[in-house]
């Protein structure tokens, strides 16, 4: 871990304690062309991450025939037919969104992104249909590996703060960024640690209040 970033989260005694017990953690972004990587997380919306990769599957052999295909290709493919690979109409819907977005240019390319800050990105992306604020920002922590994002709608990391800090209940999303503000500019290495914090609450349960 970067040494400066250490020293900035462990300026919080309940994430450093957190850090201590977790150990380095790393990010490497797949920097995975935009269409791709939002529609793996259309996919992924609200599933067990079993049953995403089945019609992931699914999805890239019947519509790109093994690989994964690109926006024309995804256009030119009917919505039944991407039901037909386990899609709800709403999730086939958006993929189709996302297509065209990217066809049309309207979603940047991860070049495009470079120059871009966090905002603007999210702004473009959740002008496509089907793509909120916490898929623009997962977008940014595991696609571009952008080292400043915390999700404060993200329910695990609110779990992860109340492990933490051992409190009796979820923090509000505001109030956790508030609290957040402390950690900038690591705050997505802050996310991971709260992740793993929700994972195993078992390991910090002795978390100061």
């Amino acid at each position: 871990m970067d040494p400066a970033a250490r020293a900035c989260l462990e300026t919080d005694p309940a994430l450093a304690r957190v850090i201590r017990v977790v150990g380095p953690l790393t990010l490497e972004p797949r920097r995975r062309p935009p269409c791709e990587s939002l529609v793996h997380s259309i996919i992924h919306q609200q599933l067990s991450g079993r049953a995403a990769a089945t019609i992931l599957g699914r999805f890239r052999e019947q519509v790109g025939g093994g690989r994964f295909p690109g926006p024309e290709l995804i256009l030119a493919t009917p919505v039944e037919r991407l039901r037909s690979a386990g899609l709800s109409g709403a999730k086939a819907t958006y993929i189709q969104a996302v297509a065209r977005a990217a066809a049309d240019g309207t979603l940047p390319s991860v070049r495009a992104c470079a120059r871009l800050d966090d905002e603007q990105i999210i702004a473009a992306l959740t002008a496509v249909k089907g793509i909120g604020r916490w898929t623009a920002e997962m977008f940014l922590i595991f696609n571009l590996g952008r080292p400043d994002v915390l999700p404060i709608l993200d329910l695990g990391v609110r779990r992860g703060f109340q492990v933490a800090h051992g409190r009796r209940q979820l923090p509000a999303p505001r109030a956790l960024g508030r609290h957040g503000r402390r950690w900038a500019p690591h705050r997505t290495l802050a996310t991971l640690y709260l992740w793993q914090a929700a994972n195993d609450p078992a390991r910090f349960a002795d978390g100061a209040a």
